[in-house]
Formats: C-alpha cells, structure tokens, sequence
C-alpha cells in the first residue's frame, strides 16, 4: 500500500474548519483507491505572528521539505498587517520550494447555477495557469520620502526566460491533455518591455506544441470575455497578478469564490507542492461552521492527482458533483449544508 506525508497547514479564520472537512473527504478517498495517508499538523499563520511574532519557525521551510505535499487553508487576520501573510508565508513557500505553478480550474458544477446567464457547465471548464514566482509580485521596491511632496513608490515586477519558459512549457503540456488551446493574456500594448518579452517568449515556445493552439488575448479583454464568453478557454497562460484576479473572477462566475481549489506545484516534484483553496481566511464567519468547503475538498483532489492517484481525484470531483445535484448546497449557494455537513454528504457520494 502506497503511502503519502502531507504536511497540514489550517491557518487562521475558517482554515481551521475546512480543512478538517476535507480531510475527512481525501481519507475516505484514500480508503477506498487503497493508499494511506499521514500528516501532521502546524499552527502556522497570522495568529502565531501575534503569539510568537512569526508566521512560522525559523525551520519551517526544512520541515515542510520532508513531506509529500502541504495542504493549507488561509492566512491573515484582522489584527495583523495585510502586508505580512503573503511576505512571511504564502510567497515564502511558493518562492524557496520553486512552485511556480498556480494551476487554478474553473468548472461550474453540475447541479448549479452560474451567475451568468444562459451559461451552463458546458460552457464553464477551464484552467488559470498563473506564473507563480515571478512578474508583479516579486515584492522589489521601495518608498523614497513617502511623507514629503515629492514623495513616491516603486514595485518592479520582474520577467526571465527561465521563468516564462517553464511556465510556458507547463501550459501547453497541460492543454495537450485537454482541447488544446492556450490563450495567453497578457497587457504588452502598454507594458512595451515586460510583457513583450512574456509574449514573445511564448511565442518561441509554442513552437513546439504544434497542435495547440496559441490565442493572445488582453487581461481587459480577458476579463469582458469571462463574463460574456467563458466557453472560449481552455487553458489561460498569465502572469502572477493577472492571474491572481482572473481565477477570482473564475470562482465569481461558478457561483461563489468558496468554491475555487488550487495548487502550488513544483512540477519536477525537487519539492513538495502546496494546495490551497483561492478564498481568505473570512475571520468574520470563523467559528460558525458555515464556510464551503468545496473549494478546499477540491484542493485536496488537487493535492491527490499531483501525488499520481488520479483516480482518487476524479472520483472526489465526480463527488462533489453528485452533491450539487441531489440539490444540496452550502450557505453562500443560497442553500443551509454547513462546513462538515456538505463534507459528510461528499463521503456518502464517494462511498455510494
């Protein structure tokens, strides 16, 4: 029987109701695909910062080396500087262990309905691939007199060609195995230097995908298009900012961002990849065991599919799908499953 550590990172707020939840949904998984599973817990995140005065231990980053995966909720809390939770955890992770990676899907499940008019799930199944160390947010900057008339700010985002090519690469891998269409979005009308060496680079690569096809596409347009449009994607290529706000935007037109999972993924597997779902810590419902835990069950299929038990994974998805259609929703659906109910609802479908 095969065997996987998992490194468990709940977080703050509602991290520390739904990834219990999921984790209930990727046992049952394993228990029946015959794997094991073991992991460890680490109270890391905004609320050690206010105890200890760090989002983790100096040797954070050498314990998570010794897992298979990190599976983590969300980061931050009122009282702590919104600045900090991306600085001293999130980019530190993706960062040191080179998960440059964002795979975010976009799916509207069946059994629901999308904001979107006429929209329906045939139209809605696509994958953000969000460069992941790179671009807008390598946090290279500075203020420079802040307090005087003259005072001004800078953030340099920063492009390579390791950086675009491998990202590339994953991208149009990945589109081989789904309809084979990339579309890279991009703005290299007005970022004349950046991003049109991101374009160009993509171009050269996506010489040797022949039977994808590469579309270009402006993040204004891109974003018009996944309101009025959605069917046109399949897999989006994008820089680390566009990214970010366009897998929101994706989670806003499957019906709520409580839905949304994600990867962090070292694909040469030198490290282990970390998934997540793309909401927050959402303090202000902490505690009341309403939040969705779809996002984060559909992470943790994530998590599993990464790890090769891709059956597994489907059969979670495939889950999570029945659920919707018996007309069971979560609150933020309109419905009243809360957090471990829609979980446990998901273990039935996947045993059934």
């Amino acid at each position: 029987m095969k065997n996987y550590r998992l490194a468990i990172v709940p977080g703050d707020g509602i991290g520390n109701e739904i990834i219990p939840a999921a984790l209930k949904v990727l046992e049952a998984a394993a228990k029946k695909s015959d794997f094991n599973l073991e992991y460890e817990f680490y109270d890391w995140g905004a609320g050690r910062h206010l105890r200890e005065g760090a989002f983790m231990p100096e040797d954070g980053l050498e314990t998570l080396k010794a897992f298979d995966a990190v599976f983590f909720g969300a980061v931050g809390l009122p009282g702590v500087d919104d600045t900090l939770p991306a600085k001293l955890y999130t980019f530190k992770v993706r960062t040191a262990f080179q998960q440059y990676v964002n795979y975010r899907p976009v799916k509207l499940f069946k059994g629901l309905e999308s904001p979107l008019r006429n929209k329906g799930s045939k139209d809605i199944d696509f994958v953000v691939i969000r460069e992941n160390n790179e671009g807008e947010f390598v946090q290279h900057g500075d203020f420079f007199r802040p307090d005087t008339k003259e005072g001004f700010a800078t953030d340099t985002s920063i492009f390579t060609r390791k950086g675009i090519e491998r990202i590339a690469h994953y991208a149009f891998r990945l589109a081989q195995k789904r309809r084979k269409k990339v579309t890279n979005v991009t703005k290299s009308n007005t970022l004349i230097h950046s991003l049109k060496y991101w374009d160009s680079l993509i171009e050269e690569v996506s010489q040797q995908y022949p039977d994808v096809k590469l579309e270009k596409m402006y993040i204004d347009n891109a974003s018009a298009n996944f309101v009025l449009h959605p069917e046109y994607f399949d897999v989006i290529l994008t820089t680390n900012l566009f990214g970010d706000i366009l897998s929101d935007l994706g989670g806003g037109i499957m019906g709520s961002l409580g839905l949304g999972g994600s990867g962090n993924i070292n694909p040469e597997n030198d490290f282990p990849s970390m998934f997540e779902p793309i909401h927050g810590s959402a303090p202000d419902i902490a505690g009341k065991g309403i939040a969705n835990p779809v996002g984060t069950i559909w992470s943790g299929a994530i998590l599993l599919e990464n790890l090769g038990e891709r059956n597994a994974a489907d059969q979670i998805v495939r889950a999570i799908e029945t659920v919707f259609q018996k007309g069971i929703k979560t609150i933020d659906l309109g419905g009243s499953a809360k957090t471990d109910e829609f979980a446990e609802q998901v273990i039935k479908a996947l045993n059934e």
